[in-house]
Formats: structure tokens, sequence, C-alpha cells
């Protein structure tokens, strides 16, 4: 099956999985997508990425995280598009939710969150942005943490 945005399904079947309340999500595998998932395991958005080499495919299995049956996802949400490119210089990095969320860029090396590309000196193509869902569920990503912190 071939998809013209691949990372626009990565984020489509993150938030319909958790419409329903799925504990894990499984799509096609591929270098980008397995660096998003990293990096929203990293910022606790999600409990587990991991790559499935059993089938005839490599898969990308999420497994999605919840508090009191509410997903910590409150909203992603795709920027860069394939038919609309959005690129933003180090001091120019979207800022999600004062804070409370992140945005995810691909640099020059690698993709990280916006926040940490900026403390590198990185600009780059903003992927998507992801938030926390402050009214929903009472789970701290990182994300809050570190803002809390400062």
């Amino acid at each position: 099956m071939s998809f013209s945005d691949p990372i626009a399904d990565l984020l489509t079947r993150i938030r319909n999985a958790q419409m329903v309340s799925k504990l894990t999500v499984s799509m096609p595998s591929s270098k980008e997508k397995k660096a998003i998932a990293d990096v929203l395991l990293d910022e606790g958005y999600i409990s587990s990425a991991e790559i499935d080499t059993t089938g005839d495919f490599l898969a990308l299995n999420i497994g999605l995280k919840y508090y009191e049956g509410k997903p910590v996802i409150d909203e992603i949400k795709r920027i860069s598009r394939p038919g609309l490119r959005i690129y933003r210089g180090k001091g120019d990095l979207p800022v999600v939710k004062a804070g409370l969320g992140i945005a995810i860029v691909s640099t020059s090396k690698g993709v990280m969150t916006a926040r940490a590309a900026a403390a590198n000196g990185e600009g780059g193509e903003v992927l998507c942005t992801v938030s926390y869902g402050s009214s929903k569920c009472h789970v701290l990503p990182r994300t809050l943490l570190r803002s809390l912190l400062m």
C-alpha cells in the first residue's frame, strides 16, 4: 500500500487508536516514523515504540498511554505536509500551548523536539505538534515537568 504522506498516516493511526482506547497501534515502519515515535517516547507521550520483524514487512508497534481511561495525548497535529513544507530557523521554532506541548522538528542532526533543536542551534522542518490533555488527565509528561521546573 502506498501513502502520499506517511507521517500524517502515523499521526492519524495514533489519534484513531486513542479514540477507541486501543493499547497498541501497528503500522508499516520507516526510519522517520521510528524517529518520531522515539521522540514521543522520550517525552512521555507513549509507553513504547518497537520494530516488529516477524511478519513479511517491518511493522512499528506503538504502545499508547492512558490515565484513568483518558489518553495522555490531547492533540496531535501535522504541520508541514508534502504540499506545503514549513521550515523555521532556530529562533523561530514554535512553542506549543505555552510550553505544555511539543513541536517535533526534523533537523540536519535528526528528528527532535523544537526545544532540543533550539538548544543545539538548529532550525528545520516542523513536522507536527503534540499537546498534553491538561483538562482530560493528570499524567505529567516530561514536557510539562520541565515547564514547571523552569
